[in-house]
């Protein structure tokens, strides 16, 4: 069965470039969500194996929706997305409970590797 997993980010074309590299690789895109409240309900409702979550957007970011998550669910697998020179936000991210991060402009090979080690496969 294909890794179902839930993108979050504010960009609607930087959803589509994850949903694109995803769907190549065998995974299942199960929502998106653009901001992290969205993010919050979608988790609850989808349950996905995976987040992919950026973490600058308007209303909540990713950090604090990364939070609220680990709250839902402990076990919650999320792999946080940052712009260059966000060092200090992805280290917040990391104490926060994000399993790895990737670096915008993706690297595809990047984001499977990062999702793959995630996941365990």
């Amino acid at each position: 069965m294909a890794n179902r997993i839930l993108i979050v980010d504010d960009a609607a074309f930087m959803r589509m470039m994850i949903r694109d590299i995803l769907s190549k690789n065998g995974f299942e895109v199960v929502g998106e969500a653009q901001d992290g409240s969205q993010a919050i309900e979608k988790f609850k409702e989808l349950r996905p194996d995976l987040i992919t979550m950026d973490i600058t957007m308007p209303e909540m970011d990713g950090i604090a929706a990364l939070k609220e998550i680990k709250k839902v669910d402990p076990a919650a697998k999320v792999i946080m997305c940052s712009a260059m020179g966000q060092q200090a936000m992805v280290i917040d991210a990391i104490q926060a409970g994000a399993k790895d991060f990737i670096v915008k402009p993706f690297q595809a090979d990047r984001v499977i590797e990062a999702i793959n080690k995630t996941l365990g496969v």
